[in-house]
């Protein structure tokens, strides 16, 4: 069964765009998850442009469902998590100054370095993931990190799924199957929306999680942070 993990970082991007505390982040990771999601992302930066370091270490103790930090193994990134110990941390190439996530790591460049990392969080009792993009040879050589999952960086899916969605998501129906051949656990997250995110998770085998914000928190503009969940859900439980 495919869960959802609701990523809040652009309700922290409104909060800080005033000051003050609305909309209340905290608040909204525990709506998030009372309205079904079953799992809260988060992605802190250096700048705190969005997610504070204190929202992360506030949100761990008031949620129960799966808490997943992303980012960039800087060492006060790796501080916090270790600090907060989230059951997965996921691991993220952008440098500080990215505005999103915008490419996988190399697995065979950075291998010896994701390793030593890993390893750190192993010993703390958290799970792994390493952001990827749909590359046979990189997925294959992410199992080298001794990482327990990879996240398949789906942006180039999204852009090209509208003019043709089958030769969109080939790669990546053929970079999970290589996971599987690893034995690595597949999540998967980047611009996926309500458009296009029920014909991926059908057609993606043995996915695990979807890590969703931007098109989320966007679409609950509209139709309200409850029922947008509801709308996710629907199209990943089938």
């Amino acid at each position: 069964m495919i869960h959802l993990s609701v990523n809040i970082n652009k309700i922290a991007t409104l909060r800080n765009a005033r000051g003050g505390n609305v909309p209340n982040v905290l608040q909204a990771a525990i709506d998030c998850q009372r309205f079904g999601a079953e799992g809260i992302t988060v992605h802190p930066r250096p700048d705190e442009r969005h997610i504070r370091y204190q929202d992360v270490r506030d949100i761990k103790p008031i949620i129960t469902t799966e808490f997943n930090i992303e980012g960039y193994p800087s060492e006060s990134f790796i501080d916090l998590v270790l600090s907060v110990k989230p059951q997965q941390v996921t691991l993220v190439p952008d440098p500080p100054e990215a505005i999103t996530s915008n490419t996988g790591w190399d697995t065979i460049k950075h291998k010896d370095y994701l390793k030593k990392i890993i390893g750190v969080f192993h010993e703390n009792g958290i799970r792994t993931s390493i952001f990827v993009n749909p590359d046979i040879e990189l997925v294959k050589h992410a199992a080298d990190t001794l990482t327990d999952r990879v996240e398949l960086y789906t942006e180039p899916y999204a852009s090209n799924y509208s003019s043709d969605r089958e030769s969109a998501i080939a790669p990546f129906i053929s970079a999970a199957n290589a996971a599987q051949s690893v034995g690595l656990g597949l999540n998967a997250g980047h611009d996926l929306s309500l458009e296009n995110l029920n014909y991926f998770a059908k057609n993606i085998p043995n996915l695990l999680e979807v890590s969703i914000g931007h098109a989320l928190i966007s679409d609950a503009l509209y139709f309200g942070l409850e029922n947008t969940i509801q709308l996710y859900l629907r199209q990943i439980k089938f």
